[in-house]
């Protein structure tokens, strides 16, 4: 009897953390694999793989966090894509504005290239702003906006698009011609099944899409990822 109590006990205190963690989020924020569990994360801002090549202020767990509506309107992509045996891998949703401000800050620090080769070898990093790679606000910030791939489900390996994620080019243009074939049915591929469950591309930015009629289109959120 003394038992059972004890493992009740631990039952109750092991739901009261859980429900506690989940309401650490704003009203209206879910964290992501509670809907799609078997989703692939990798946050590169949570990681030295980045353009910036160190973790991204904010972020504080390779933890996906999106607006409720985005994250049910992603699960019906997800549940597609493994009908064909194939998994969503997502490099960013929500991202705090402090994040955005760390990029402004990297931005404007000229002498720190240590990532230019990999993700932005043709441009001067004095033109990311000019050229609208690095921005005063995103629309990450407001929940509803995903960086994205498609993984190959036998060999967890992404599908090739042509470019690397976050890579500043043309070669990141949805319409960009200068990719085989089999790339660009990849791209188009996830084209299609994004806008299908009603999220937008963004023509500059193969991986990128945000909810229509996302719920927070005026606010730009900041609290951290963790």
């Amino acid at each position: 009897m003394k038992n059972k109590i004890i493992i009740c006990l631990l039952l109750l205190i092991s739901f009261g953390f859980t429900k506690q963690d989940t309401t650490n989020l704003p009203e209206g924020f879910v964290y992501v694999k509670t809907i799609i569990p078997d989703i692939d994360v990798e946050l590169r801002y949570y990681s030295t793989h980045n353009f910036v090549g160190d973790t991204i202020v904010g972020y504080k767990a390779n933890t996906l966090i999106l607006t409720k509506q985005s994250a049910e309107a992603l699960k019906k992509v997800q549940d597609e894509l493994q009908q064909q045996n194939l998994c969503l891998r997502v490099y960013d949703g929500y991202r705090p504005q402090r994040a955005v401000n760390h990029f402004m800050r990297w931005a404007k620090d000229l002498n720190d290239t240590i990532n230019k080769q990999e993700f932005y070898p043709e441009v001067e990093k004095r033109f990311l702003f000019r050229e609208e790679y690095i921005a005063t606000r995103s629309g990450h910030s407001r929940g509803s906006t995903v960086d994205l791939t498609i993984i190959d489900g036998n060999t967890n390996e992404p599908l090739d698009m042509g470019s690397p994620y976050d890579f500043f080019g043309q070669q990141s243009w949805v319409s960009y011609e200068g990719i085989t074939d089999e790339q660009k049915a990849n791209r188009q591929l996830l084209q299609q099944v994004m806008l299908k469950h009603n999220f937008r591309n963004y023509s500059k930015e193969w991986w990128h899409f945000t909810l229509r009629w996302e719920p927070f289109p005026d606010t730009y959120f900041d609290f951290e990822v963790e």
